[in-house]
């Protein structure tokens, strides 16, 4: 989070944290770990009246944000979903409305994005079709000129909420380029397989498109030409993971802080202790840094900046691989309770670890740090 907010940026996150603490409790949390859906969608519209997914579409296209950053603003929501290890689809649908917003027809702004803004319909971003390929290179799902429609053939992986989806922005290839298409669910020819995930409240799915037909108007924007909005989408992706994860972290090492304080060993607590001191003092140390590199890239991709793509790996890399660690040592810290089923913490391990695998590991996100320098990898 910025160290100074501006007064709606701070009504905005307070209002976030009122309504996920009193409508989005650890309990609520808990019972929808068997719920196939993950999430309330009466709960997610009422969310959407907040501004949770309006805030990176135009003012002229319905949406707007509270202080003329729309990423800055989403990246406070999604810091506080992190906090509250909260559900919802905050990250696939804000996607798919930037993209909509950057490069969609007019028919589909105008048919689509009221719904997503209004929280009435749910959107998702099928891009990854590989455990650790999340760029242009690790796309193979094509998309072949059939007279005047399109036809779809390939498979995409980890789809959040590919089950419950009612729009589905599909990346595939087209020749040497990338072209985008949204794809209503349920199309003929399209097969969603639910898969197991390890955050409790996050579903995932793989779609199959074997010869989905779409027509010219299911196009977002240029075909061949969408390299540089898919770009944009995985750079909008990654800051609201890693501004989530941050979250996560943060709450899980004050838990910590509390727990050292109020837990005596010895007639003491155990944070009094100086192994104890200097564990707290290095995650925090980490967890400071990994703020510093959410907010800079979030920052970055806001303003277009000709660094943002590399800034947004840094933090990637620096968060994926940092943030597991810490709530890892915080869990050591608890001791024995901090490995049951009834203690929060493991909601929050699930959530930092699995952030971390997704839209590219810490590595994948290294090596393209490397690529960006000119080194060989």
């Amino acid at each position: 989070m910025e160290l100074r907010l501006e007064s709606d940026q701070e009504l905005l996150l307070d209002t976030t944290q009122r309504f996920l603490s009193t409508e989005m409790p650890i309990a609520e949390v808990r019972r929808l770990y068997d719920d196939p859906v993950g999430f309330d969608r009466a709960l997610w519209r009422r969310g959407a009246e907040l501004g949770w997914t309006s805030l990176l579409v135009p003012e002229a296209l319905g949406g707007g944000s509270v202080s003329g950053n729309g990423l800055a603003d989403l990246a406070l929501v999604a810091e506080e979903f992190g906090r509250q290890v909260a559900p919802g689809p905050l990250l696939a649908v804000n996607v798919v409305a930037a993209a909509l917003s950057r490069s969609g027809s007019d028919a589909q702004r105008a048919e689509v994005l009221p719904a997503l803004v209004s929280g009435e319909a749910i959107a998702t971003w099928a891009f990854a079709e590989s455990n650790d390929r999340w760029d242009a290179e690790g796309v193979d799902l094509t998309a072949a000129a059939d007279g005047d429609r399109w036809r779809l053939d390939g498979t995409k992986c980890f789809v959040q909420d590919a089950t419950v989806a009612d729009q589905v922005l599909v990346t595939a290839r087209t020749g040497e380029g990338l072209s985008q298409f949204l794809v209503p669910a349920g199309s003929p020819g399209m097969t969603v397989e639910p898969l197991t995930s390890l955050d409790m409240t996050r579903r995932y799915g793989t779609i199959t498109f074997d010869g989905v037909a779409v027509s010219a108007s299911a196009l977002v924007g240029v075909a061949g030409g969408a390299g540089a909005d898919v770009e944009y989408q995985l750079e909008v992706a990654l800051v609201l993971q890693n501004a989530e994860t941050v979250g996560a972290t943060s709450r899980v090492f004050d838990m910590t802080l509390e727990y050292a304080n109020d837990r005596m060993s010895f007639g003491r607590p155990i944070g009094s202790y100086q192994a104890v001191k200097h564990r707290l003092a290095d995650m925090k140390l980490w967890l400071e840094a990994c703020l510093g590199t959410s907010s800079a890239s979030a920052k970055a991709v806001q303003d277009g900046a000709d660094n943002a793509a590399e800034l947004v790996s840094v933090a990637k890399a620096y968060i994926g691989d940092r943030c597991p660690l810490i709530v890892q040592d915080c869990i050591q810290l608890h001791g024995g309770i901090g490995v049951t089923w009834e203690h929060d913490i493991h909601l929050y391990l699930r959530r930092v670890a699995q952030n971390a695998a997704l839209y590219g590991s810490p590595r994948r996100h290294r090596f393209r740090l490397a690529a960006m320098a000119g080194l060989a990898v």
